[in-house]
């Protein structure tokens, strides 16, 4: 989803309009394809010299649509649920998404990427950027999409694990149906309604994108942009390209639904084992997917709902024995593993196989470790690092706190929709803005010529850390925090609340309980 993603996309379009140099209802239409068109179909049916009434439900809509929250009057502050902190876990990975995708796109065809992206150390390159830990400040986001999916599948499996617990199989089977059947539905319709607003906005404006190749007119735009979502909402599609050209960050989507599966098939296949047993088969198909076959992502999801069950033995003192005799020793255990998880999740990440790793300062006896199954060697060791920080984080007191806090509680809520519109406000904003403070690419620039050095600024300083990538985040990070909330709004709370009132129509129980 990262820098190899974007530079297997398609190039840009030639269309050298940058910004609309009409006037909304005046001349110059022709720049817009079908503006003119649109323009005297509206002005037949609308007299634009009346006041048209709009009705305070429709303003009060609006208004709470686009009103940040920051202007929102919050209400007082509530006990927060025992798995908060996974929301936490969630909004700081997808800020870690959003950085290091700004850190790769403002020096995209530059060696800088490769030194972020490698070891500190390569080939005798020494920044702070790439030193251990201090390297997911930067190029984190590789490691956010491993834990995104650990946490789907500890979340996914809350409810099912706890009716397992309970031996009640009936309800068990409501739920997963229930489950599966929103499952699509629900992460589908948000990439629907968000590619299709960053389609209609570049192409009805007449603005310049890196991506994707715009059409002649908004109508081809429209067939294409329906051709790829149809594509990319079939999951088991055989093509290799993953993700829509429309947005290729969410190429994750597709595996966030297989994975679902996974989880959903396992919980249901493995209901009426023993509870040892249970355990030991999940392990056994983490093992499977992790050493015997390229399976990284259902490893992924299947370890997240292994350790949803072990915690939730753990807090009813039902652990296998095994734990019970680790017990005194947790808290040196779970330091280790959340050290482990910062460590590992900055495994060097730029077309890095077995020799490359080897040679990289720090990870010549870890590259050992590596099974030959897994064709891109840093989702083995991003699995580990994954599992370890979903694991650690309930039993370490003072890192529990720190994803509680009110700032990545508040991420955690909009991490969708900062998943979501992050790349089309880099394509449609950022470009522009990095283009005027001197930041230069010699792919994907040919409508950024007009904004080139239009406002030099330094770029001294350590790598990833100069001014001149640093203030354009004081105008794009508040944009995109906006858009994100628009995007939670409009597209992803609904969709929630759309798929259950069609499953609810579909079993003919309008109040069913989901």
């Amino acid at each position: 989803m990262f820098k190899h993603d974007v530079e297997h996309s398609s190039r840009g379009s030639q269309n050298q309009i940058l910004w609309p140099q009409h006037e909304v209802l005046g001349a110059k239409t022709e720049k817009i394809p079908g503006a003119r068109a649109m323009l005297v179909s509206v002005s037949k049916d609308v007299d634009l010299t009346t006041t048209t009434k709009v009705s305070p439900r429709v303003l009060r809509w609006c208004l709470n649509l686009l009103r940040p929250s920051l202007f929102t009057k919050q209400p007082a502050k509530k006990d927060l649920v025992p798995t908060a902190y996974l929301d936490g876990i969630r909004g700081l990975a997808a800020f870690l998404v959003y950085w290091q995708h700004h850190q790769g796109w403002a020096r995209l065809g530059g060696p800088a990427n490769e030194i972020l992206e490698n070891g500190y150390g390569f080939e005798d390159r020494y920044y702070f950027a790439a030193m251990p830990v201090f390297r997911l400040l930067f190029t984190g986001g590789h490691f956010a999409v491993p834990v995104f999916f650990v946490l789907s599948g500890y979340v996914l499996s809350l409810k099912p694990v706890s009716l397992i617990h309970a031996g009640n199989f009936l309800k068990l089977g409501d739920t997963l149906a229930s489950a599966l059947f929103r499952r699509w539905i629900r992460l589908h319709l948000p990439v629907v309604g968000t590619t299709f607003l960053y389609m209609t906005t570049f192409h009805l404006f007449g603005m310049w994108t890196a991506y994707p190749d715009h059409q002649a007119t908004f109508m081809d735009e429209l067939l294409t942009w329906y051709k790829d979502f149809w594509k990319f909402s079939f999951v088991f599609r055989p093509h290799k390209v993953p993700w829509p050209v429309y947005n290729v960050h969410l190429w994750s989507i597709a595996v966030e639904f297989k994975g679902s599966i996974v989880v959903y098939t396992a919980l249901l296949a493995f209901s009426r084992f023993t509870r040892n047993t249970r355990l030991q088969v999940t392990a056994g198909l983490i093992f499977y997917f992790l050493y015997i076959v390229d399976g990284w992502y259902c490893a992924m999801f299947l370890s997240g709902m292994m350790i949803c069950e072990l915690d939730q033995l753990a807090r009813v003192n039902n652990l296998p024995d095994i734990f019970v005799a680790l017990v005194r020793h947790k808290t040196r255990i779970f330091y280790a593993l959340f050290v482990a998880s910062i460590y590992l999740g900055g495994v060097p990440s730029y077309g890095v196989g077995i020799e490359k790793l080897k040679t990289t300062p720090g990870w010549y006896y870890l590259s050992f470790l590596k099974p030959e199954a897994g064709k891109d060697t840093k989702w083995f060791y991003q699995f580990w690092a994954a599992s370890c920080l979903v694991a650690s984080t309930r039993h370490l007191p003072w890192l529990k706190r720190f994803f509680e806090m009110r700032f990545n509680q508040y991420l955690g809520r909009i991490s969708f929709g900062l998943y979501l519109f992050h790349g089309p406000v880099l394509w449609l904003l950022g470009d522009r803005l990095y283009a005027a403070v001197g930041w230069q690419r010699d792919d994907r620039n040919e409508g950024l010529t007009g904004w080139v050095n239009i406002h030099p600024i330094s770029k001294a300083g350590p790598l990833g850390l100069e001014p001149a990538f640093l203030l354009p985040q004081l105008i794009l990070l508040p944009i995109t925090l906006w858009m994100a909330e628009i995007a939670m709004k409009l597209f992803d709370e609904p969709s929630v609340k759309f798929a259950q009132w069609v499953y609810r129509q579909g079993v003919g129980q309008s109040t069913v309980k989901i």
